[in-house]
């Protein structure tokens, strides 16, 4: 009789053991499924982005001949950051992958900078209701990225939080959650701007 208590209370702690690992277990996949759906969203609005720039560079391209230079850039870096997505796309939270998608992004993000300044000097092409209609849309589609990147970062910090902390580190390392790896873009030098001075 005492050894049948003593193999039930064995019985009922393996059993509470199994229940709270499964439960840290469901506990990060949905962590890590969150980050993958908030990493679709920055997908949504990137694909956005790659399909104004050839609109954008198509009526930039009458008014700006001499500035050739400039709008194969543009188209370049596209190509780029379209190729970074795929990879990231592949892999979101990858630390590779997730860092050749911010350098591709800011090199696009600067390339596109250079053009909205060529654009400025330009104040007939500046007023073309074309430019005008895809230049808000691609300022609106940045915001919209800005607010992806950053419900994405948040999921991946809850997520790194989670598989980083006691009991659940053990439950992640016994089941290989690796770290995911937040979305930096770089901002171009080029492109940021001083605040102007003010004096009296």
């Amino acid at each position: 009789m005492g050894s049948a208590l003593i193999l039930l209370v064995f019985l009922g702690i393996l059993v509470a053991f199994a229940l709270w690992a499964v439960g840290i277990y469901n506990g990060l996949v949905t962590a890590r499924n969150a980050f993958k759906n908030a990493f679709a969203q920055i997908d949504v609005q990137l694909q956005r982005r790659f399909d104004l720039i050839p609109n954008l560079v198509e009526t930039a391209k009458g008014y700006l001949s001499h500035e050739r230079g400039t709008l194969e850039a543009v188209t370049a870096a596209r190509t780029a950051a379209q190729a970074g997505l795929s990879a990231a796309k592949a892999s979101p939270g990858d630390p590779a992958a997730m860092a050749e998608l911010a350098q591709t992004q800011g090199a696009l993000n600067g390339a596109l900078g250079r053009l909205m300044v060529v654009v400025e000097a330009y104040p007939d092409l500046k007023a073309n209701q074309n430019m005008m209609q895809l230049t808000e849309e691609l300022t609106s589609t940045e915001n919209r990225v800005a607010f992806a990147r950053q419900a994405y970062n948040d999921s991946v910090m809850a997520y790194n939080n989670r598989r980083e902390v006691f009991p659940s580190n053990i439950v992640a390392g016994m089941f290989s959650f690796a770290p995911a790896a937040l979305l930096e873009i770089p901002e171009d030098k080029a492109e940021v701007r001083e605040a102007p001075k003010v004096e009296f």
